[in-house]
């Protein structure tokens, strides 16, 4: 899960309010599976989205589809149908029955090729590097050099090869409109709240995604319904932070995106919503809550239990609860699964977030700055991930109402405490 990565290309800046509304949600649905377009309407009824921005799609019915017919069967329409409302549309709703994965891409002849004639050469730059390592007297000079050459053979095999281009078809689609871009790893969300408008500038519109999806077309449908139904009152309840008591070096660019980093964004997610008035409990050490100790779960958010959930929060309605690991959103629908996004929805969540495969821990929202945007009440459950998410064209998926604000009618954050976390000191 470690990541490092370096933000000194990303600057801090002001981003205005998106000011999501129902006409600007284009709601997806699968046209080959019935219940899919029943939870299509069932939202555009709840939410009151215009007829003509629901788009029925005919798929196979399966949680996985490959790059070719993502793009032939899925993007390609999309554009189509969208084309002249281009600059109207902010959100896409996918809908329980459509596809949540897209398959690597698979090398070509020529990349084949290329990647054939590499081997070796690889192959004996890594035997370069071991070999003088273990050489006496060691030469770190030569040493250097030889690394150098192992990271330059490693990178053009990356490109022939395609590694890690795998997505979540969710991410992939809040690219819909750009032209060619590269598939290894991810592309730089450019709505991420600390990305500079001159970095956004002559950009093509990025798209916030969201979906109705989990074990059953009624759980999908639940989602809205709890979400409207909260609104009208606001979140109550209690929240729960699983913190693991890792070091964090605030003056260290590589532990800003790394596990301490993370760690310490939890504390600080902890210590925004407390000061707003909500009951919190922070768990700083490296044991899980047990089940059933965290009753009125309103919030929850943890980490480490790789594909097995654990059954410790008693949720109410409304609740928005997610978990930092690995794997937890390889599937929703499959409900004898252990991952954690279908456990939640079964356990009665509104909203969670997870990724599709290995999505490395800068992958996810940072706590504080995903639930500081939630508790600002300014902003709606897809605004708040968007602004919060990193990478585009990756792992993560939201699930829930994109639409749903459980804190408009009464905030507990000040936007001005909402910084990027973890602080610097």
């Amino acid at each position: 899960m470690r990541f490092r990565l370096s933000l000194l290309s990303i600057c801090v800046s002001a981003v205005s309010a998106l000011a999501l509304e129902p006409a600007q949600v284009v709601v997806v649905y699968n046209s080959s599976v019935p219940a899919s377009r029943e939870v299509a309407e069932h939202y555009r009824a709840k939410r009151n989205i215009p007829a003509a921005n629901l788009i029925g799609i005919p798929l196979p019915d399966r949680e996985s589809i490959e790059r070719l017919d993502y793009e032939r069967r899925i993007a390609a329409p999309l554009r189509e149908q969208l084309q002249s409302r281009k600059n109207q549309v902010k959100a896409l709703l996918l809908i329980y029955g459509m596809p949540l994965r897209i398959g690597d891409v698979i090398p070509n002849a020529e990349e084949k090729a290329k990647l054939k004639q590499l081997q070796p050469e690889w192959e004996a730059a890594r035997k370069t590097v071991a070999e003088l390592e273990k050489a006496t007297p060691r030469d770190p000079a030569k040493i250097t050099a030889a690394q150098a050459a192992v990271e330059r053979l490693t990178r053009m095999r990356r490109l022939y090869s395609h590694a890690e281009s795998r997505a979540s078809v969710d991410s992939e689609l809040m690219l819909l409109w750009w032209p060619e871009y590269p598939l290894t790893r991810w592309v730089l969300n450019p709505l991420y709240f600390q990305v500079a408008e001159s970095v956004r500038a002559g950009k093509e519109p990025v798209l916030m995604t969201a979906r109705l999806d989990g074990p059953s077309a009624a759980i999908a449908k639940r989602l809205v319904d709890d979400a409207v139904a909260v609104e009208a009152q606001g979140l109550k309840g209690k929240a729960y932070f699983d913190a693991r008591d890792i070091r964090y070096d605030s003056k260290s660019n590589r532990d800003y995106t790394g596990y301490g980093g993370y760690d310490e964004s939890f504390r600080e997610a902890a210590q925004l919503l407390k000061a707003g008035g909500m009951d919190v409990t922070l768990d700083n050490k490296s044991a899980l809550f047990a089940p059933g100790t965290c009753p009125d779960a309103a919030i929850y958010a943890g980490w480490y239990s790789h594909g097995k959930y654990i059954d410790s929060c008693r949720f109410v309605k409304g609740a928005v609860a997610w978990h930092l690991a690995s794997s937890e959103a390889t599937t929703l629908r499959n409900g004898e699964s252990r991952v954690w996004c279908p456990n939640l929805l079964k356990a009665g969540v509104a909203a969670t977030l997870g990724p599709v495969a290995e999505p490395y821990t800068v992958g996810f929202p940072k706590p504080a700055e995903f639930f500081g945007f939630l508790g600002t009440g300014k902003y709606t459950l897809v605004e708040c991930y968007t602004k919060s998410l990193l990478f585009a064209s990756w792992m993560g998926v939201l699930v829930g109402d994109p639409l749903y604000n459980p804190f408009q009618k009464h905030p507990i954050v000040p936007e001005r405490d909402v910084v990027p976390s973890p602080k610097r000191r």
